[in-house]
């Protein structure tokens, strides 16, 4: 579960980003954060996994108010969400099973919890048989879906994705959508900022559209609501 109350962020050059959100995502929603560029989504995403403090106002992400999270026990609260990111992020000479892996070693999990698990997400992904390649052996898309792998390796009750299918060409990106939506029939929420209106408009959702830094539109089964 994800709410915030009456939160804003300021940055240091006086940049107000945020301007007083609160809303509340339930334990096994699938929203959408959409708007136009400059509008706050990114620092809306990157607060809730604690990438950006707010300035003032609550967030809590699975009971862990971030406002008050001691910089020292970020990782240990990493654990337990999945981000995505639009550019991967993966470890450039370390296969995609360890990629995956590495998200489990880090927390000391048994050797053969690790395999099971490992091998688990990437049938999930269908990417099983490039278990032993590097990422640039890879392309964009079976890249994004083993960042997917490697976001919900440790179950997390949370997935967080900033524009996951922004560099990817368009079958493509509908591939990588099915893999979120068995993640959120799974019972795992579902954040995604996206800028794709094709996506948004047939997978109706959740939508959370961001303007100036504030919420202007919430609506159960949303549209994109923006041109392009």
């Amino acid at each position: 579960m994800i709410e915030m109350q009456e939160v804003y962020k300021t940055y240091p050059n006086g940049v107000r980003a945020i301007n007083g959100i609160t809303v509340k995502i339930n334990q096994g929603e699938f929203a959408y954060v959409v708007g136009p560029s400059g509008a706050g989504k990114s620092t809306f995403i990157k607060m809730m996994y604690r990438e950006e403090k707010p300035t003032s106002g609550s967030i809590i992400v699975n009971g862990i108010n971030l406002a008050k999270l001691k910089n020292s026990k970020v990782p240990v609260f990493r654990r337990n969400i999945g981000v995505v990111f639009q550019d991967f992020k993966l470890l450039p000479k370390l296969t995609v099973y360890e990629n995956v892996a590495f998200a489990l070693e880090v927390i000391e999990e048994h050797p053969e919890k690790i395999k099971q698990r490992v091998i688990e997400v990437l049938d999930l992904v269908k990417l099983k048989h490039k278990m032993r390649s590097l990422p640039d052996e890879l392309s964009g898309g079976e890249q994004q879906r083993v960042s997917i792998a490697r976001s919900i390796v440790n179950k997390p009750k949370v997935v967080i994705a900033d524009e996951p299918t922004g560099n990817l060409d368009p079958e493509t990106s509908w591939e990588i959508m099915d893999i979120f939506e068995e993640i959120n029939k799974a019972g795992t929420t579902v954040l995604m900022a996206t800028h794709n209106r094709e996506i948004v408009n047939t997978i109706r959702k959740r939508v959370i559209a961001v303007e100036n830094g504030k919420i202007v539109r919430d609506e159960v089964r949303g549209e994109y609501g923006y041109e392009g």
